[in-house]
């Protein structure tokens, strides 16, 4: 069943918001309303408290029923997969609910799969059913661990069911926002006090509602008529709950993001230590095993299959692009398109799919911002639309890079806002076409980064202001990139200054994103090696590769699978319980004589004694000490 839209909605909002209210309304046409209680029986000393949930009590109507399922969390889930398709269900709270289910009496229990059990039932009910919930992530970080194991429990609940249901809405001060879906419904006999609202952030957005660019599938130079095509599994999970509004997507800091498997990693890298190689082991690269091993939730991860290789095209203005040729990031991107190139060449051989995206044009940001407010925010989106479409097409590893006019001051100077660095100490040193150094360019690199860094000296540094002041388009749409490929589980192959900068800038949106990003080789970058560092990025390599953005990786890659194809068929070594089956141990025990054989035969004509000797202490040959037990008087002999 369907009412004015939806069947499923869930109220949020903080302390005496009013949200038990809104959600009464939206049910206050039904005939009758069954009220699922989930909370313990209040503490009999407890006046004040008990005077609240009367009141709630007070407010229900005669038509209504109440059932409570204070005594056993799981019985949530039943209730709400048996309810028929005309009936309607109020459940007030999740916080209750979840304030039961960590009490120790229900432990040990596995509370995300309750929390996973109670979402699917919700998914799956034709029943009209609105849930209520606490909003607890707008308030500060509990001191007390258990403070802080209720609202992770919450937080995870208020995610897993704002994604399953079809609406959501945030009550403030007795206003309801509503969150999603993009268009809002309309509940039937609601007052106008309970009505959506309405959103506007429609300007200059345009970016993020245009069409992807096409995916090529690069050939390799000795077969250019026939296409490779790219098969994957599709390892990403759907896309965890965020915040919508009419225009999509709303990325803002403070996410909570997956994290990678924190076990598996550690698991899969001891697993190497006994397996049957003849030397020592995998030695630095063991990281990538425990990186991908962590990244698909298993100790014997498999290699990356689908890869798709996402180039980002935009120019910088201003004294950023000094020493570079015009035209000449137009040209790398008309070439990768073409199929040819270093890149192509590379995700060709590699069986990697490229995607080359054109990212708004940053202007001088030594004089102003580089970009405009709500083009970031429609670049964020658009990267993350990005690396949900890849995750969707089965892809299993993004490789990250880039071109354009700028890009190395640009990434410069984000260090520089979010990491205190300084321009010289991390531009690296500008080569020309013929493979001359041009210092006069890198001296006007280093001032247009000064001055850019002078004019916000009393700008804010929060992620969207840096991004806006001084990492133009192509960064804004790495770190949408980024995030969004952290919501869906995708693993990500950094390589150059504009991932870096991206991550730099993803640590104060989502902290989880930098856990999902790997790193091949630094190419000698100083801004690369300094990021790195500080978001804990230990190159995989160190080759000071130089051939492009994405070209470095790509040249990496076939190391890395070779590296995880071996560690997954490679059994334990037999001593350690595994097994050869193409092979048995040899049996080193002597073998029994088949028939009677040559008899050894001393010179003196006697038969040798194979018998064991006797390795009795033999007695002394003369006179001895008559007890070897401790001189009563302390001394020794001698």
């Amino acid at each position: 069943m369907s009412v004015d839209g939806w069947n499923t909605v869930l109220v949020l909002g903080g302390t005496r918001s009013g949200k038990s209210e809104f959600a009464e309304s939206l049910v206050g046409d039904a005939p009758t309303v069954r009220y699922v209680a989930t909370s313990a029986d209040a503490d009999p000393d407890d006046t004040e408290w008990a005077a609240r949930l009367a009141a709630h009590r007070e407010r229900r109507p005669g038509s209504w029923t109440t059932e409570e399922t204070a005594g056993d969390p799981r019985r949530l889930a039943d209730v709400i997969a048996s309810a028929g398709p005309n009936e309607t269900l109020l459940v007030d709270d999740l916080g209750g609910w979840v304030t039961v289910l960590l009490d120790p009496a229900h432990q040990p229990a596995d509370d995300v799969a309750t929390i996973a059990e109670l979402a699917a039932a919700v998914r799956a009910s034709e029943a009209r059913i609105v849930l209520v919930s606490p909003e607890v992530g707008l308030s500060l970080v509990p001191t007390t661990p258990l403070g802080r194991a209720f609202t992770d429990a919450l937080g995870a609940a208020n995610r897993a069911v704002a994604d399953a249901c079809d609406a959501v809405v945030l009550v403030v001060a007795g206003q309801p926002a509503w969150l999603k879906p993009a268009v809002t419904p309309r509940a039937a006999g609601v007052p106008a006090q309970a009505g959506p609202a309405r959103h506007d952030v429609t300007a200059a957005a345009a970016p993020a509602e245009a069409p992807l660019p096409d995916v090529l599938t690069p050939t390799a130079p000795a077969a250019p008529a026939a296409p490779a095509e790219t098969n994957g599994t599709a390892w990403a999970a759907p896309t965890m709950a965020l915040p919508m509004v009419a225009t999509g997507l709303v990325i803002q800091p403070g996410m909570e993001l997956p994290m990678p498997d924190e076990y598996a990693g550690p698991q899969a890298v001891d697993r190497l230590a006994t397996l049957d190689v003849a030397g020592a082991g995998f030695g630095e690269l063991e990281r990538v095993v425990g990186f991908a091993a962590a990244t698909q939730g298993t100790a014997t991860p498999t290699p990356w299959a689908n890869v798709r290789v996402l180039l980002l095209h935009g120019d910088h203005q201003g004294g950023a692009a000094a020493g570079t040729v015009p035209g000449e990031s137009s040209r790398r991107a008309r070439q990768a398109r073409a199929g040819r190139g270093a890149l192509a060449r590379l995700a060709a051989e590699n069986g990697a799919s490229l995607q080359v995206v054109d990212t708004p044009s940053s202007a001088p940001m030594e004089q102003e911002p580089a970009l405009a407010g709500a083009a970031v925010e429609s670049a964020l989106r658009y990267g993350w639309r990005l690396a949900e479409e890849a995750a969707d097409a089965g892809v299993q590893l993004l490789v990250l890079g880039a071109c354009g006019a700028g890009t190395e001051a640009a990434a410069a100077a984000v260090l520089a806002a979010t990491a205190g660095a300084e321009a010289p100490a991390v531009l690296g040193r500008v080569i020309t076409a013929s493979g001359e150094i041009d210092d006069a360019a890198w001296m006007t690199r280093c001032a247009a980064v000064r001055d850019a860094l002078h004019r916000t000296r009393r700008s804010p540094r929060d992620a969207k202001d840096v991004l806006a002041e001084l990492g133009g388009g192509d960064i804004a749409v790495a770190t949408g990139v980024l995030l969004g490929a952290t919501a869906r589980r995708l693993p990500v192959m950094l390589d150059g200054p504009v991932g870096v900068a991206a991550g730099m800038i993803s640590r104060d949106l989502a902290g989880q994103a930098r856990h999902w990003c790997v790193l091949a080789d630094h190419g000698g970058h100083p801004a690369v090696r300094l990021a790195a560092d500080v978001l804990g990025l230990t190159p995989l390599l160190n080759l000071r590769l130089d051939l492009g953005e994405g070209a470095n990786a790509l040249t990496a890659l076939p190391l890395l699978r070779s590296v995880l194809a071996l560690a997954a068929a490679l059994p334990a070594h037999p001593r350690l319980g595994g097994g050869d089956p193409d092979s048995e141990e040899p049996d080193f025990a002597e073998p029994e004589p088949a028939g009677p054989g040559p008899t050894t035969v001393e010179p003196d004509g006697t038969e040798p004694d194979f018998t064991e000797p006797d390795f009795s202490e033999p007695e002394p040959a003369g006179p001895g000490p008559t007890t070897t037990e401790p001189d009563p008087s302390g001394w020794r002999a001698g």
